[in-house]
């Protein structure tokens, strides 16, 4: 089978993926298997997506900016959210309706996992 994505977009995954491999947040590593990283700037043109640089969702991380221009530390934060998707997909949905964004746990996690593996 194939390898998905340009080869770019592999290696971003692949840096952030051994970045995440180093703390133990979750009961098994991220998978990348099925994680694609979209250009699409049109999305973040959109009232509620206007403030991201990236989000994830379905385990696929969409930025803003071409991947060239995107750093992994956004790249290693996104691939934290696929990670906490993997053990949970409805309680970290669920988390964003009960605690909102800035001090959601996920989104706590997700900073903590890139200020630890910088």
């Amino acid at each position: 089978m194939a390898r998905r994505g340009s080869p770019e977009e592999r290696a971003a995954l692949a840096r952030a993926k051994v970045r995440l491999d180093r703390l133990d947040l979750h009961p098994c590593p991220v998978s990348t298997a099925r994680t694609r990283i979209w250009h699409v700037p049109w999305l973040f043109r959109a009232p509620w997506f206007r403030r991201f640089e990236g989000y994830e969702s379905c385990e696929q991380i969409f930025v803003k900016r071409p991947l060239a221009e995107v750093s992994d530390d956004l790249i290693c934060h996104e691939l934290c959210h696929v990670w906490q998707e993997q053990h949970g997909r409805l309680r970290m949905w669920l988390s964003y309706v009960l605690f909102g964004y800035r001090e959601n746990p996920n989104e706590l996690e997700a900073r903590r996992a890139v200020a630890l593996t910088r």
